[in-house]
């Protein structure tokens, strides 16, 4: 929008008259001083709208006593027009006139219009300049609409004055509803809370014009939830409206509210939401036990940590507030009885601390106090917030196993007693008030070799046959004691029963290995300190001693000192000891134990004889070395293993290199050379190709006898040839001759290499009934052809070469090259 001010110049400016129809009442507004300009137009619903400014001559209308009135210039300010939205008439609407002071009214001015909705929503009469609404228009779809006006001449098409915007702005009517887009809601609000205490505020939106009249301007008001709650007509915040509204008797609140637009008025539209509201808990409820008394019974045959009874303090309250933390705080059985709290049920759970007994004591009384951990201190004067309860608790009777007077028993016996002989008595009695008599037995699980036996009716424990302390020193076994008429119930009891020593073990050595002693070694030194050992028991001041077996008291080669450490020392008498002469010397040593009754062996100590160098390291014995020869270190023999492993790994290396240079050989003479020859009828490729095998033994006589000569060295012996085999003439042509006495040559001579080749080409002559494939025996003399070019084949063609090259060369001369 702009203000556009329109001068007189050139071509003139253009005079607008407008004239406004809605079928709203519109507000003509003159900047002039008169109210005249309500007759421009004598129709009821046109009028003038400030905003663009205009400047024309006008002749008004004929008003009293006929009399012409002339108007001064008068400016106009406008720049917007209003049609209504949603109309409904039959006529389209007219939103305004254009016309300009050129207009004559002969009809030479046409009006044009364009812009937004031009010619589709809005059209213009070209010869009048009245602007109609054609289509029904919904501001909540466009609000405004901006057209150019434009005057031209009909004829050329001219503009006769510069065009002019404008805005039509579609007039809003309350023709939408308040909508609470984010409904239903949802809110919390605790309980006891008070009154005008805020939940929540809610919003409502309406899509009318907010700048124009009341269509937008909202009221809020509640349908229901009245007298709980209320709200605020002008924000929408929701207020309690009763005091200590209890989460307990009611939780949850259904809230409907509503806004209407208009300011509330009557015509005015509106719209609804729900508002769910829920009290949340506070500790507002002390736990309170349902009863006073508890009673509860315990048999005296259960054992500790086991239930005996449950009690719950209710509290309505929710989550921590409803928690109940539960405790004895007086009673008899306060020590016999204990408290704990099942974490899912919330209850208190009384169990049995101590074994009770009905004999003893048959009831108690416990006092149970539940009481709110969490206190809200708003509510400290509605408490206080705790309940006691008691609890009595009767002990049943219960027929009870046997009880021994002692936890355990410990008795002695001593070894190689005879047997029934006493090892002590258990003792149980009935703790019942009937007081049966008592059965003892062993369990064979505890005593699997039946060392001992019990008497079933006094508890008697002997032995069934002697026992012996180095084999077992104690027994453990159990005694089970069961009444007799009772419910079979038995008790065991542990019997520990430790076998007393005997000094009936002789001493021996501790340890039983040879002495060796060097030849060289000196009269008087110590070769040995020999020590003892005794399976029984040590008692106190008890030592072992030691002496020389009677038949070797006086030898002439060895002595004995007792230390008396129970050790004795071993010495050499005499020196000049010999291996060769005597290499193993026994010394029999008498052991005391010094017991009682005292127990004596006689024990061999073996003396070996070495050999020893001058340091007196020992070489060896006659048995085997006993260390390894001295000057060889540990890296000296590691370094002689690693030579002897390269040279086992050099030799490897050379048997499998001589064995992979043979492999050719060998998988050559595997190739079936002769399939090829054969298959193709080939006349062969020479020597190298009937190396692959030897046939020489089929066609030699002396290769049957053993006689096999070197095939890759030239004989030494030259073998004659046969007579009566005839050389063919050396200029002789015949091919056929040729090779006859080639292969005659080759029968009887077995060291000319090869020995197949020859003999292959027999098979092709005039034998084959498919004829030769050679081309040998085509050739003549006068041929044309020209076979230089097998000079140059290499030497297995020489021969070829020299027999049908141009060349003058004899056959003779042929024979004394290389054979092909």
């Amino acid at each position: 929008m702009g203000m556009l001010m329109m001068k007189r110049q050139g071509l003139g400016l253009l005079r607008t008259f407008l004239v406004l129809v809605g079928v709203s009442a519109l507000c003509s507004v003159a900047l002039g001083t008169q109210k005249e300009s309500a007759s421009l137009d004598q129709r009821s619903h046109r009028h003038r709208h400030p905003g663009h400014l205009s400047v024309h001559r006008h002749k008004q209308r004929a008003g009293k006593e006929g009399q012409v009135l002339h108007r001064s210039k008068r400016g106009w300010v406008w720049n917007q027009f209003f049609v209504i939205e949603e109309y409904t008439g039959p006529d389209p609407v007219l939103v305004g006139r254009l016309h300009s002071d050129v207009d004559s009214g002969d009809g030479n001015i046409k009006y044009i219009l364009s812009g937004e909705g031009a010619g589709t929503i809005f059209v213009i009469d070209d010869k009048t300049g009245n602007i109609h609404a054609t289509k029904t228009l919904d501001r909540e779809e466009q609000a405004q609409y901006t057209l150019t006006a434009q005057a031209v001449a009909r004829d050329t098409n001219k503009p006769l004055e510069p065009p002019s915007e404008f805005i039509v702005k579609v007039q809003d009517i309350n023709d939408n509803p308040p909508e609470f887009l984010h409904g239903p809601y949802y809110a919390r609000v605790p309980e006891m809370s008070n009154v005008g205490t805020s939940v929540m505020q809610v919003t409502a939106t309406d899509a009318d014009d907010p700048t124009y009249g009341n269509s937008a301007r909202l009221v809020y008001s509640i349908l229901q939830g009245q007298p709980y709650f209320s709200v605020e007509p002008q924000t929408g915040i929701i207020r309690t409206a009763l005091p200590n509204m209890d989460r307990e008797a009611r939780q949850e609140y259904d809230v409907v509210i509503q806004a209407k637009d208009m300011g509330g008025h009557m015509g005015g539209l509106s719209g609804t939401t729900e508002v769910k509201i829920t009290l949340t808990d506070v500790n507002d409820n002390p736990p309170k036990f349902p009863q006073s008394v508890y009673s509860m019974t315990v048999s005296e045959d259960k054992v500790p940590g086991e239930e005996v009874g449950r009690l719950h303090a209710k509290d309505p309250d929710l989550g921590d507030n409803g928690l109940v933390n539960y405790r004895l705080i007086d009673g008899d059985g306060i020590t016999m009885f204990e408290l704990s709290t099942d974490s899912e049920t919330r209850e208190a759970v009384v169990k049995l601390k101590k074994p009770v007994d009905f004999e003893t004591k048959r009831s108690y009384t416990l006092k149970v106090e539940g009481s709110n951990p969490h206190v809200d201190p708003q509510f400290l004067a509605w408490g206080p917030y705790k309940d006691e309860a008691t609890i009595k608790i009767s002990v049943e009777d219960a027929d009870e196993p046997p009880v021994f007077v002692a936890p355990s028993y410990t008795f002695e016996v001593e070894e190689n007693a005879p047997e029934g002989t006493l090892v002590g008595r258990v003792h149980a009695k009935d703790t019942d008030v009937a007081n049966n008599p008592v059965r003892y037995m062993i369990p064979r699980y505890t005593d699997v070799e039946q060392f001992f036996s019990i008497n079933s009716e006094d508890g008697m424990i002997t032995t069934t046959r002697p026992l012996d302390r180095e084999a077992q020193p104690w027994h453990n076994i159990s005694v089970s004691a069961t009444e007799i008429g009772g419910h079979h119930q038995d008790t065991k009891v542990r019997v520990n029963i430790k076998v007393k020593d005997v000094n009936d073990n002789p001493p021996e050595f501790a340890t039983n290995n040879e002495v060796l002693m060097c030849e060289t070694v000196a009269p008087g030194k110590v070769i040995e300190t020999v020590s003892a050992v005794d399976k029984d028991e040590m008692a106190h001041r008890q030592h072992f001693t030691f002496s020389l077996a009677p038949e070797v008291a006086h030898n002439h080669n060895f002595s004995l000192k007792d230390n008396r450490d129970s050790t004795a020392s071993i010495y050499v008498l005499r020196k000049g000891f010999s291996r060769l002469t005597q290499d193993v010397y026994y010394l029999p040593i008498e052991i005391n134990d010094n017991g009682f009754p005292a127990m004596s062996s006689t024990n061999t100590l073996t003396i070996r004889v070495c050999s020893c160098d001058s340091k007196d390291t020992i070489l060896s014995c006659n048995v085997e070395p006993y260390v390894l020869p001295a000057g060889l270190s540990t890296g000296a023999l590691i370094a002689i293993l690693a030579c002897i492993v390269i040279l086992l790994a050099i030799v490897v290396l050379f048997v499998a290199l001589r064995r992979q240079k043979k492999e050719p050989l060998i998988v050559f003479e595997e190739e079936d050379i002769r399939e090829n020859i054969i298959t193709y009828d080939d006349e062969g490729g020479g020597e190298e190709d009937t190396e692959a095998f030897d046939i020489a033994t089929l066609q030699n006589p002396d290769g049957a006898n053993g006689f096999l000569p070197r095939k890759d060295i030239k004989p030494e012996l030259q073998y004659p040839i046969r007579p009566g085999i005839g050389r063919p003439a050396a200029n002789s042509v015949d091919v056929d001759d040729f090779i006859k006495t080639r292969i005659a040559e080759a029968d009887s001579d077995p060291t000319a290499p090869p020995y197949d080749s020859i003999q292959i080409y027999g098979y092709e002559g005039r034998g084959s009934l498919a004829g030769s494939l050679s081309s040998l025996e085509s050739v003549t003399t006068e041929s044309d052809l020209d076979y230089d070019y097998l000079q140059s084949w290499g030497p297995r063609f020489k021969k070829l070469a020299d027999l049908y090259g141009t060349k003058d060369c004899s056959i003779n001369d042929a024979d004394d090259g290389e054979d092909s």
